[in-house]
């Protein structure tokens, strides 16, 4: 007799705004409406990149998992291509919630938000507009545009002024994007170009997966003001910050500060860096610290064998 697997995992999409959202569901093999975590990514990142092996982990715990791709990026829907905006992004993640609050087969008050980057501040955002949830996670979050800028420095980001202008222009006139690459080396204008940044987004990328490295330049002013640390102290669930403490993109120190300010919060830090936490040992820590943050919030019952 064959062992069934330990869970199923279907593609799915979900309307938000003027389109569509691509995802997967993987549901937990044996578990009568379980309850389920949505996961969304960093900066222009699809759900190939790594969002199936953490949803795979949590549906072995018996945790159902949506992860999504946002509007604009992958094979969700939306146009421009490449247009990263904030406002857009977080309405994907209400119409996730929609979604997954509509399944029948999902325990609609058990449900828990993670992500992971810019995924992570958004998190936090979201978490702190909806008090019905009943945890989250953000894993390495983006947590503060000014610091993440400082970071970036600002000679390279000045050097992309130029560029934000002509795709501001091009978005009035309805002309196609001009284009920033999310990363790149040290020293080139880029989202981020921090030494670990680039080869840390090619790691992500499985064979045969087609990713652009690079967004609308209009976005650029928008992260510099967008600041989802701030929201922590209005997160009225338990949620649990990810940190690395060697982090180049998104600053471990404002971070900290912000996960203080969360009224349940829990804060765990790697030696790791902000890209390593995909991959190897430090996602084996991660993901082991996540399951039992989200086991313990979630309680999901276990699975029933079939004879």
């Amino acid at each position: 007799m064959t062992t069934p697997p330990p869970f199923t995992r279907q593609d799915i999409t979900f309307t938000s705004g003027d389109s569509n959202c691509a995802g997967w569901l993987y549901l937990p093999t044996g578990v009568t409406s379980p309850p389920v975590v949505i996961l969304g990514h960093g900066l222009g990142a699809i759900r190939e990149m790594r969002l199936d092996a953490f949803a795979e982990r949590f549906a072995q715990a018996g945790i159902a998992a949506v992860a999504f791709t946002y509007r604009h990026f992958g094979d969700s829907g939306g146009h421009p291509r490449q247009l990263l905006s904030i406002k857009r992004q977080l309405a994907d993640w209400d119409a996730a919630l929609d979604y997954v609050k509509a399944r029948p087969d999902l325990d609609r008050t058990r449900v828990a938000v993670w992500g992971s980057s810019f995924g992570g501040g958004h998190a936090i955002t979201v978490a702190s507009r909806h008090p019905e949830l009943s945890a989250a996670v953000a894993q390495c979050p983006f947590t503060d545009g000014l610091a993440s800028a400082v970071a970036l420095g600002p000679l390279a980001s000045l050097r992309m002024m130029p560029l934000v202008a002509r795709d501001l222009a091009a978005g009035v006139r309805g002309k196609a994007p001009a284009l920033v690459p999310i990363a790149a080396a040290p020293g080139s204008p880029a989202l981020m170009n921090a030494p670990d940044a680039l080869p840390g987004y090619q790691a992500l990328q499985p064979p045969g997966t087609t990713f652009r490295n690079e967004v609308a330049a209009r976005v650029i002013p928008t992260i510099a003001r967008y600041r989802p640390g701030r929201a922590a102290k209005k997160v009225a669930m338990p949620i649990l910050f990810c940190v690395s403490d060697t982090d180049s993109v998104t600053p471990p120190a404002q971070t900290l500060r912000y996960a203080a300010t969360a009224p349940k919060g829990e804060i765990k830090r790697y030696d790791a860096g902000h890209f390593d936490f995909y991959t190897g040992e430090t996602f084996e820590t991660l993901v082991r610290d996540q399951i039992e943050f989200l086991v313990r919030q979630l309680r999901p019952a276990p699975a029933v064998s079939t004879p």
